[in-house]
């Protein structure tokens, strides 16, 4: 559909008084995205109510990819980009690369779309989100649903040379505290990292050896404040370990590396 001068004043005023601070661009890309007026009202009506633009949309904009992504699924945040920079430098042609609780696929196929060549896999709890990263993660990539590294095929271990997760690491009590849109509208099995909001975290370091080949890294998202509770864990798992920060984007993530 076509935005018309009239159209455009309806929309950025409606979403304006909605809260949304890049109302014009919103209301761009919403009609955009409508295929009939009847669609464009039911878009418009979705995000005035708080529904995320992604979820309106279809679809969110990762590492200049355009991500599909579902009601209910995890939408990929800007920062995480910065781990996809950080597990891109580390990774060799034709490596080995999993993508622990991958959400929509997003930080696999950002990483696929960068690197030559690499084996990737990618596993996520939430059947929502498994369904919405095999639409964006192209074959061979296999998609697998379950907790962590139980659904990995056994031939994996000690072979991956890299391994990302954007786990939750949100505190249980500071879910509360989160936008409405995160809050209501993803699910809480991608936010809530337990009392400390490491729980997830430590899982899944504990496990990385096992899977890990020698030399191969371990890179996780976490906050500022968590990173150092986060290297220990790391540490205690036997990992060489340093912390990464961007300030651009404020982003932290903490690599570990398998000595072997």
């Amino acid at each position: 559909m076509s935005l018309s001068p009239s159209l455009e004043f309806v929309l950025v005023t409606r979403l304006r008084a909605a809260g949304c601070v890049f109302a014009e661009d919103e209301a761009r890309l919403i009609v955009s995205a409508a295929r009939t007026s009847d669609e464009l009202a039911s878009m418009l009506d979705r995000r005035v109510a708080g529904v995320p633009l992604e979820h309106v949309l279809g679809w969110a904009e990762f590492c200049g990819l355009r991500i599909e992504v579902d009601p209910r699924v995890f939408v990929p945040r800007r920062r995480t980009a910065f781990l996809v920079e950080q597990a891109a430098a580390l990774a060799c042609p034709h490596a080995v690369v999993v993508d622990l609780c991958c959400g929509s696929g997003a930080v696999g196929a950002a990483l696929a779309d960068t690197l030559d060549g690499i084996e990737l896999y990618a596993v996520d709890i939430d059947l929502a989100a498994v369904r919405c990263a095999r639409r964006n993660l192209a074959e061979p990539v296999r998609v697998f649903e379950g907790d962590l590294y139980a659904p990995l095929p056994t031939a994996l271990r000690g072979r991956i040379d890299v391994l990302v997760a954007n786990a939750p690491y949100v505190p249980t009590d500071a879910i509360r505290l989160m936008p409405p849109e995160a809050r209501f509208h993803e699910p809480r099995v991608s936010l809530d990292g337990g009392a400390d909001g490491l729980d997830i975290q430590r899982r899944v370091t504990a496990g990385a050896r096992d899977w890990l080949a020698p030399g191969g890294h371990l890179l996780i998202e976490t906050s500022a404040s968590q990173a150092p509770l986060t290297a220990e864990a790391f540490a205690e798992a036997g990992l060489t370990t340093r912390i990464e920060t961007s300030e651009d984007v404020g982003a932290t993530v903490v690599v570990g590396t398998n000595p072997g």
